[in-house]
């Protein structure tokens, strides 16, 4: 999912340069949706990575998929680890790239950059076990930050969460203004924004983190409970199974496609101005959609392929404790200091996406 948008000229204009300077770059989390993503762009840049993840909620299927999208030579600059971010001599080893004998000797080389996407997501898995959420989305990344920090990366780029504003009504939404937390997971996310700030103001270590407003795209897990909403229902349609819509479908979200997260990231890591540092960005495309419309448009590219969904209407259950009604982003802020714009609206994500949710079901 690497096309982008001539107009996206400071993302442009960095991937021009990443191409022909090699850096090492740690990817956490990098078995999962967000990560194997990383993963495959950075690859493609010609970047070292290392990569760390414990299976706990990704898969090596998405590692052997990524493998398959690049070359043999570009491979060969991952480096993966199995290892737990509860577990702080984890995350020192994954601070290294080590020598790689069988490709010419290479020496080893520091980790320069960091992005940090391991957690446990998910409102309900929060509420259903809040402990290990906060063990792994708390200690987990306090630990990434020490690893880091005595590391002396150049940079600490970290997925926060458009739940962290909460409660708070105001429509879109503007990184200065939050509202109490609405789940555990949420709490977690804000405590990681509060020990980031800390650790500027205390140890001059300088973070960037991205406020998600719910990520879609290929890699992203349709099976168990907590699933996110697009690759659910597309399963769902597929196997001509209910779509249950929470609520009176109304509930409208700022859908962002995988494409335009990589692309933040990317710059966020490499951000230069010290204007742009030590901040929280949104990372969206300031449009809401709400679960009626996006089931609408599901249905719609999936009927011309399955017949057996004529006719096919969603049935409606109760609201889900912990969501919060609407979510739009305001992404002025990321525009302004990181030159981030976004390349794929929902409709053209999900033209971009559904080939592969189609191959994932045939598989």
């Amino acid at each position: 999912m690497s096309q982008q948008n001539p107009s996206s000229t400071a993302y442009e204009n960095l991937r021009a340069r990443l191409v022909t300077e090699t850096h090492t770059w740690l990817v956490t989390g990098v078995a999962g949706f967000i990560g194997s993503n990383l993963l495959e762009n950075l690859l493609k840049l010609n970047q070292r990575v290392v990569g760390l993840d414990n299976f706990a909620t990704g898969h090596r299927r998405n590692l052997a998929e990524v493998q398959t999208l690049v070359t043999a030579e570009q491979w060969a600059n991952f480096h993966f680890i199995e290892g737990d971010i509860r577990n702080l001599d984890d995350c020192k080893r994954a601070m290294v790239f080590p020598p790689m004998h069988a490709v010419g000797g290479r020496s080893a080389a520091d980790v320069e950059y960091v992005l940090h996407e391991a957690a446990l997501g998910s409102v309900p898995r929060s509420l259903a076990d809040p402990v290990m959420t906060n063990a792994v989305n708390v200690s987990g990344f306090l630990n990434m930050l020490v690893a880091s920090r005595d590391a002396s990366v150049k940079s600490f780029t970290y997925a926060a969460s458009s739940s962290t504003y909460g409660d708070h009504p105001a429509l879109p939404k503007v990184e200065h203004t939050i509202g109490k937390p609405l789940s555990p997971y949420a709490v977690t996310k804000y405590v990681n924004e509060l020990f980031a700030d800390v650790f500027a103001r205390c140890y001059g270590f300088n973070t960037i983190g991205l406020r998600y407003f719910n990520v879609f795209g290929p890699r992203q897990d349709p099976d168990g409970a907590y699933a996110a909403v697009i690759p659910k229902w597309i399963a769902s349609l597929i196997k001509g199974e209910p779509v249950y819509i929470n609520g009176d479908g109304e509930t409208s979200r700022d859908f962002c496609f995988i494409a335009n997260v990589v692309q933040a990231n990317l710059l966020a890591a490499t951000a230069q101005s010290v204007d742009a540092l030590n901040q929280v960005y949104n990372v969206a495309v300031g449009e809401r959609t709400t679960l009626n419309e996006l089931y609408a448009q599901l249905h719609s590219n999936l009927l011309p392929r399955y017949a057996h969904l004529k006719g096919v209407n969603p049935l409606h259950s109760d609201f889900r404790t912990g969501d919060v009604r609407h979510s739009l982003a305001d992404i002025g802020k990321a525009e302004q200091l990181l030159g981030y714009a976004p390349t794929q609206r929902i409709s053209e994500g999900l033209e971009w996406a559904m080939p592969w949710y189609i191959a994932r079901h045939r598989d």
